[in-house]
This record gives structure tokens, sequence and C-alpha cells, in this order.
């Protein structure tokens, strides 16, 4: 089978001591290697030219996070898709490889979607983050899970995610204009349209972030920007029913077994900010466009919105 890797990039110098490496070191190297570039300043569309990848640009006002990538679906030939960002570093020389097993473990699987670990140097939070969204055991979810799972059923990540091609274009593909979250969106379509999300854990990659509060806020206030438009996922699949009260649980856990517990208001804080961000952003159809580019991690959405 053809498989192709696509990477969307914006100034990713910086990320390419590690990635490129890491790629270069994949016993599955992917028939195409396809770099969607939005305007970088840095150089580095040149180092990816070096290491043989296709390089494509986008215009950064015109990037969209479901539109670009609908749109480098249809540049690749190729049965498997595998999506990563420009910040996720492979973790294993088998990287890859797992993750396009993990896609054809089962004959309905439509997406795959890897392990994420946090960078080396990571704090404590964001550690975190990545060990409570991705648990190291694998698992199949279909539709008929969503009675326990709620919303979590449709979770996935394109940080580091495979494709069936077909299943892709029989279910809808990505949203042409998703200000984020279009890997809920793909993987809901697909549940929907009778296709399974494998969380393949032994296909590792390194991807994390150190948000600041108000980077937080600002987040999740998109997160409930899109659930907000997109309202017949939460319809179709209910609700995260107790996943914060948990997650906060067991981040002041974590801060107390190392020796952080003076971190827990900042940690109670950030948690607040995210809750006013995601309820603002269920609610953004009251709020004037201004202060919705102003509060979005996306301000250039809000301008192709509101032109």
């Amino acid at each position: 089978m053809r498989t192709a890797l696509i990477i969307p990039t914006r100034n990713s110098g910086a990320y390419l001591e590690r990635l490129l490496p890491a790629l270069d070191r994949q016993t599955l190297q992917p028939d195409e290697l396809l770099v969607v570039d939005s305007a970088s300043t840095d150089g580095s569309p040149e180092r990816w030219l070096q290491f043989g990848a296709r390089v494509v640009s986008i215009d950064a006002n015109h990037f969209n996070h479901g539109g670009t990538r609908r749109w480098a679906s249809t540049l690749v030939k190729a049965d498997c898709l595998i999506y990563m960002t420009q910040d996720a570093v492979p973790w294993h020389k088998n990287s890859l490889r797992r993750l396009r097993a993990g896609l054809y473990a089962a004959p309905d699987i439509g997406v795959a979607y890897g392990r994420q670990l946090p960078h080396p140097g990571s704090s404590v939070l964001a550690a975190l983050a990545r060990n409570f969204n991705y648990p190291p055991q694998s698992r199949v979810k279909r539709w008929s899970d969503a009675t326990q799972l709620g919303i979590k059923t449709c979770f996935s990540s394109n940080a580091f995610a495979a494709y069936r091609h077909d299943a892709l274009l029989v279910s809808g593909g990505f949203p042409t204009d998703a200000i984020g979250s279009e890997d809920a969106y793909v993987a809901a379509r697909m549940l929907l349209a009778g296709y399974a999300v494998h969380y393949a854990a032994d296909a590792l990659v390194c991807h994390s972030h150190d948000y600041t509060p108000a980077e937080e806020f600002r987040r999740y206030f998109d997160i409930g920007v899109f659930y907000s438009r997109e309202r017949w996922i939460g319809q179709s699949f209910g609700t995260a029913s107790g996943e914060g009260l948990r997650f906060v649980k067991q981040e002041l856990h974590a801060l107390w077994r190392s020796g952080q517990a003076w971190r827990a208001p900042t940690a109670l804080y950030r948690n607040v900010l995210k809750l006013l961000g995601y309820w603002l952003g269920r609610r953004e159809r009251h709020l004037p466009a201004a202060l919705k580019q102003r509060i979005s991690m996306f301000p250039n959405y809000w301008m192709r919105q509101n032109p």
C-alpha cells in the first residue's frame, strides 16, 4: 500500500534538529513526504527540500486547520495518509510503522492515532496532560462505546494520526473551515459512518506544550467555539461527564508527589480560565467580532470570518 506523510509547517526550524533525524531513522519510509508551508521566514522550507520532501506553500492568512489538511489530501496518491505536526517527534524507529499497523489492525478502522509523550524538560503539568489523554493501553473505539465514553469516543489527534484515504472520503473528509479540533470532527464523522477509531499506544511521539494560563484560556475558547458550531457531535456522543474534575484531582496529586504542592493555586487558576474560555466559546455568537479575534489563539480565522 502507498503511504503519504503530510506535515503542515510554519517556521519549523526550531524542531528540525530532532525531527529530521527521527524521521530519517524510521523503518517505514513514506512513499510521499508532503510539507505544506505557511509563509515560513526561517529558511526551514529549504531544509525540508534538502531532506527530500515535496514542499507546497500556502498563504498564512488562508491556512485553516481543516481546509488545509483537506487540500493536502488531494495532492498525494496514497492509501494511508499519516498527518503529523511540526513539533511532534517520533520517539521510536518503528513509530510510523506501528501507527500504520494500527490503522489496519481491523477492517473497520478508519483512523489510528498514536500515544503522545511529553517532550524532554516538560513541566509536571504538561507531562500530566499527556498521560491523562494518552494512557499506555491501546483501545479501539466504535460508536457503541459512546454510552460509556461520551464525547471522548471521538477524541483523536492528528499531531500523529493515520487515516485510510477511502474512509476519509466516505465520511466527508476534513472540514473546510474549522477553528480547530478538525481531528475530532473527522473521527466523529467516521464513527457515525460505521468506522472505528484506534488509539495505538505503541506508536509513540514526543509532543507536548507548556501553555501559559492565558494561552490555556484562548485555547479553550477556540474549543468551545468548535463545539458550539458543531453541536451534532455533542448530540450524537454526549459529554465528557466528570472528566474535568478527574483531571484537576490528578493535577493536584501530581504536584504533591513532585514536591510542587505550592503550585496548586496556580493550577486551580489555570483550570478556572479553561472553564471560562470554554464557556465563552460556547456563547461566541453573542460576542463582538473584535473581541473574538482578540481572545482566540487563531485571530486570522476571525479575520476571514469578518473581512
